[in-house]
């Protein structure tokens, strides 16, 4: 049996990428032997000896090395802790994310290696200008570090590289050919049986006649909160039976109370914080319509959307390029309510393949150029019309049964694990710091006693 090292977040971190990791593993575990190499580990323990500190797997390495380290890479903090095994122990990166600049940036302006950063930020894009990289070190780039995704060292490295949708390995392929780069479908659980459905409404005094709008995941301005408050207080004195359930939790940069109240909607939205993975069906199937917009985007795979799908519920997506093979109604200009499911005045996405079974469309698509009209008129319309929500609900069912399980995720690993395995190493980038082998602090105090040679050598 192979032996796999799983570099991953786990519960209890609130990490979408941790409860991914906990669902594909428990599909793995028969075909491999894996140890799961997480951040740190509890001081009581886990009870689980699968389970190891990363301060703990470089000698486990070289004692007994894997024959495939596993890299689970996105942008949130808690996968900060990986970089630096990464280059020195190249393996198969599942990437989470289009772009890594956002975060390691964050770690190296955070650590304060401003050397470092501008090393990597000039590597990474060679034909970007040099003065850029000290935009970001004085925190100047904002959201545009967007244009400048920092991958070149992920990917160069890399024994293969795996992402979720096919537009990203397309655009990966063209600026990495060299590379060996696949797809994983991403999958996600049937829906339970969510028979708290009712009890989460008489939770929230949500009668049964409201019709329910819900977002997931972290409250971000990236999910267009403020736009769907403005679509939300547009609409209520013609549709006045609305309520919107913000199922997340608070980051703490942006208020999205204090947006509700300053746009005269608190009184019909309800923020229920964080919520359990358990109880996260249960809210699903309490809503009518699901909210699941992101923008900008780092052409991720929304799981919490593939989920809305599981659920059978009508789903309302930002109209993005790597979500182009998903059959959808995409608004532009207005769409008259009417009690018929007919499509038009809303056009079928002409340049996307057949997306399911019927190739018939399973969500609403927002045009980012019209977005703050388009999303009132689609809210405005799944509101009024049942027919319509069921309909798209059913296909969304059907989309999420052919492509999205669990075990279409589980058949895409073991054959892309199989091809890392017989895959070489890449190219180490020429970066010394990317490297470490421990021995740096011992070299900078020798080097401030006048010590000209280096007596310890470099591995």
């Amino acid at each position: 049996m192979k032996r796999l090292a799983w570099f991953t977040p786990l519960p209890p971190e609130r990490s979408g990428i941790a409860t991914y990791s906990s669902e594909i593993l428990g599909l793995l575990t028969d075909v491999y032997d894996v140890d799961i190499i997480v951040d740190s580990l509890p001081l009581q323990g886990n009870g689980d000896d699968r389970h190891i500190s990363a301060y703990d797997f470089s000698w486990r390495q070289i004692k007994h090395p894997y024959d495939l380290i596993v890299f689970q890479l996105g942008n949130a903090k808690c996968h900060d802790y990986i970089w630096p095994y990464m280059f020195r122990y190249p393996g198969l990166v599942v990437l989470h994310d289009g772009q890594l600049h956002q975060a390691r940036a964050r770690l190296l302006l955070q650590q304060k290696r401003y050397e470092d950063f501008r090393a990597e930020f000039e590597y990474n894009h060679p034909d970007a200008r040099a003065d850029i990289a000290y935009l970001g070190i004085a925190g100047l780039l904002g959201s545009l570090h967007y244009f400048w995704p920092m991958l070149r060292t992920v990917v160069n490295s890399a024994r293969m590289v795996a992402v979720h949708n096919t537009v990203l390995v397309r655009e990966l392929q063209d600026r990495f050919p060299e590379a060996r780069i696949d797809r994983i479908r991403m999958g996600v659980p049937n829906a339970a049986d969510a028979s708290r459905a009712e009890h989460i409404r008489t939770r929230h005094n949500i009668s049964p006649e409201t019709v329910v709008f819900a977002a997931f995941g972290r409250v971000t301005p990236e999910k267009r909160i403020a736009h769907t408050f403005r679509a939300l207080a547009a609409m209520v004195s013609r549709t006045p039976q609305v309520h919107l359930l913000i199922v997340g939790e608070p980051v703490p940069y942006y208020d999205a109370i204090a947006e509700a109240q300053r746009l005269g909607v608190a009184d019909r939205v309800t923020f229920t914080g964080y919520v359990e993975d358990r109880d996260l069906d249960d809210y699903i199937a309490c809503a009518d319509v699901c909210l699941c917009m992101r923008w900008p985007s780092s052409g991720e795979t929304s799981a919490s959307w593939l989920r809305c799908l599981a659920g059978g519920r009508a789903t309302i997506v930002t109209d993005l390029h790597h979500t182009i093979d998903v059959p959808a109604l995409v608004t532009r200009g207005t769409w008259t309510p009417s009690p018929s499911v007919e499509v038009a005045p809303i056009k079928q996405n002409a340049s996307a393949p057949t997306g399911g079974p019927s190739g018939l469309p399973l969500c609403v698509s927002i045009d980012i150029m019209d977005e703050e009209n388009s999303l009132q008129v689609a809210m405005e319309r799944l509101a009024r019309d049942r027919t319509l929500r069921r309909e798209l609900g059913n296909r969304a069912k059907r989309f999420w049964a052919a492509r999205h399980t669990l075990k279409h995720m589980q058949a895409d690993y073991l054959r892309v694990i199989s091809l890392a395995l017989d895959s070489p190493s890449g190219i180490t980038p020429p970066l010394p710091h990317l490297r470490p082998d421990g021995l740096e602090t011992a070299r900078d105090i020798l080097k401030d006693m006048g010590m000209s040679v280096d007596i310890l050598g470099r591995a």
